[in-house]
């Protein structure tokens, strides 16, 4: 049954539909936060905050860029799942407001106090899985309860997160690897649908042969499953060599997986091929993220591969394939969305590269912060037309 995305025809364009809104505050978040981290490291920024400048930059990368991204998709593919009409005109403002405020609150909680940043902070997530819940529960979509429990357990890593505002600094460490894990959660479990499928349909229209990628099936749910334990192995234990271990195995199982979707097949079309190395960085942070047990030194370039690599990678992946497939514009990336896909991916490798770097480290910085920013930049400019446009 068809589903009437844009019913609210008086509804101001940019809150016609939940990839609008959010997916603009993702690209322009990604860019301002990243701006004010560099200004705070250099002395010239001092925003009033209640957190340590590192856990700003990770909460408001996380809970600021991050949430808003899966708040843009899941607003655009719930109706989708449901039938039912999408969250439009002021409903979806105030959601966007809340957002917002988080944001603010967050940055001046030193004024407005941790206590009360943490709850405008908080709303945001409250009000928005109480929003997915009442479309899963309306829909009878009950196949994707496990990202309602995704929203509930991320909500759970943010509070833990601004405990850290109280001086509870273990909380504000396993916060940080629990909102980790729910990333990597939701990709390994929303890529491993979409990636088959888009690359399935697309070797059928362009007639080539071979073997068609395997859909998902038992191993996948068995990836999954594997996923949670390790995962929270890690989160409650720190990393030991038993959790490295854990989180070195699921890296390869991880690969195997991949494998399966015939992404070398893709090289003719961006759109698709930047997805399969979205994916491709979930092994290649969990192998170094497990390694980091023995070699501790690899500790930073492995978090960098799983957030800038894996989720910077796959939020643009998606955020721009779903805003030409929902703006009925033809699915294929420009000269100029190809260019950002590279700017990501330059600065994840350069992110990666920099505690290795010896006297060119700053210069490997200054490059991966100064390509993050031009890659969501350039998203922005590229796409907010369909964004405030009918």
């Amino acid at each position: 049954m068809p589903v009437p995305r844009y019913a609210s025809a008086d509804a101001w364009p940019l809150l016609s539909a939940g990839f609008r809104p959010f997916f603009l505050a993702a690209g322009l978040w990604a860019c301002l936060s990243m701006a004010l981290w560099i200004a705070m490291l250099s002395g010239t920024v001092a925003l009033p905050t209640a957190f340590g400048p590192v856990a700003w930059h990770f909460h408001e990368l996380l809970f600021g860029f991050v949430a808003a991204a899966i708040a843009g998709f899941l607003l655009t593919a719930i109706p989708n799942w449901t039938g039912r009409l999408p969250l439009q005109g002021w409903p979806l403002g105030g959601l966007v407001l809340l957002w917002i405020a988080g944001r603010v609150a967050v940055a001046f909680s030193l004024i407005i106090g941790p206590g009360l940043a943490a709850a405008i902070d908080l709303s945001f997530l409250i009000v928005f899985a109480a929003v997915v819940a009442r479309e899963i529960v309306a829909g009878r979509n009950w196949r994707n309860l496990p990202v309602l429990g995704a929203l509930t357990v991320l909500t759970a890593a943010n509070a833990m997160i601004h405990a850290g505002a109280f001086g509870h600094y273990e909380w504000e460490e396993a916060g940080k690897r629990l909102a980790i894990a729910v990333v990597i959660m939701l990709i390994s479990l929303i890529g491993g649908r979409i990636i088959p499928s888009f690359t399935t349909n697309w070797l059928r229209r362009q007639d080539i042969l071979g073997t068609l990628p395997v859909p998902f099936d038992r191993f996948d749910k068995g990836v999954l499953a594997l996923g949670v334990v390790v995962l929270a192995l890690w989160v409650v234990t720190g990393l030991t060599a038993l959790s490295g271990a854990a989180l070195i195995f699921a890296g390869l199982v991880h690969a195997l997986r991949l494998a399966r979707w015939r992404g070398a097949a893709t090289l003719k079309e961006p759109l698709l091929w930047i997805l399969h190395i979205g994916y491709a960085w979930l092994p290649v942070g969990l192998v170094l993220l497990g390694s980091a047990a023995w070699h501790p030194a690899l500790a930073t370039s492995a978090l960098h591969a799983l957030t800038v690599g894996a989720m910077g990678t796959m939020i643009l992946a998606v955020m721009t394939r779903a805003s030409l497939g929902h703006s009925k514009r033809e699915l294929t990336a420009g000269r100029g969305t190809l260019a950002v896909y590279l700017l990501v991916l330059l600065a994840a490798l350069a992110r990666l590269a920099a505690p290795f770097a010896g006297s060119a480290q700053a210069l490997a910085l200054d490059l991966a912060a100064g390509a993050w920013i031009a890659a969501f930049a350039l998203f922005v400019a590229l796409y907010i037309p369909l964004y405030i446009r009918r």
